[in-house]
């Protein structure tokens, strides 16, 4: 045994021996901090979604409180209407917001007038709340005009006001980029977590 281990080390077999298990050693390695790097970027990619999605949304709402707006508080009494009305220039996406504050399933109804009094968009709400868009196609007058059909009265808070359809695509964009990033970093994470624990119920 001693003369075949001389062998073996005179003919160099042992260091090569030893050079494949550093070698195997430093891949681990390798492979391991490459794991390691990717669990990092998806952990960043989940933040960045957040980031860009809370920006979005930030941006949207500085946009529909420098964008050209009217709004107006009031009690509508039982089959009446009211008409709020607004100049709107050029083309693109105007919206409607109604809120109830003593909401308690009360109805009401809106609708979007033109210029020429013609009905391009209606809706009947049943939330406290309700936001609507409508295109318009040239500068003009437009109304939105809310019916009370109900038999008693409602108090209402309504604006009416230019969605600036340009400038909502970028904040648009952020919002969507940032929520794929949400899912797709959960959608991984929950993954990973299931392949790591196979026996129990996540769900």
């Amino acid at each position: 045994m001693d003369s075949l281990h001389s062998l073996d080390s005179a003919s160099g077999f042992e260091p090569l021996g030893r050079g494949i298990e550093a070698l195997r050693a430093l891949l681990d390695y390798f492979i391991k901090q490459t794991i390691y790097i990717f669990d990092g970027l998806k952990f960043s990619l989940f933040k960045l979604g957040v980031i860009l999605s809370v920006i979005g949304i930030i941006w949207i709402s500085f946009v529909f409180l420098q964008g050209d707006k009217i709004s107006d508080e009031i009690i509508l009494e039982s089959s009446n209407s009211h008409d709020l009305k607004l100049n709107l220039e050029g083309k693109g996406v105007g919206y409607y917001k109604v809120f109830m504050p003593e909401f308690s399933g009360q109805q009401i109804f809106v609708q979007i007038l033109d210029n020429n009094q013609n009905t391009i968009s209606e809706e009947s709400v049943q939330t406290k709340m309700s936001v609507g868009y409508f295109d318009f196609e040239k500068s003009g007058m437009y109304t939105v005009k809310v019916t009370n059909p109900t038999k008693n009265q409602i108090s209402l808070e309504v604006e009416l006001g230019d969605a600036g359809e340009e400038v909502m695509i970028p904040p648009g964009i952020m919002i969507l980029a940032g929520a794929v990033m949400v899912i797709f970093t959960s959608y991984m994470k929950l993954k990973n977590y299931r392949i790591e624990h196979p026996d129990k119920n996540i769900l």
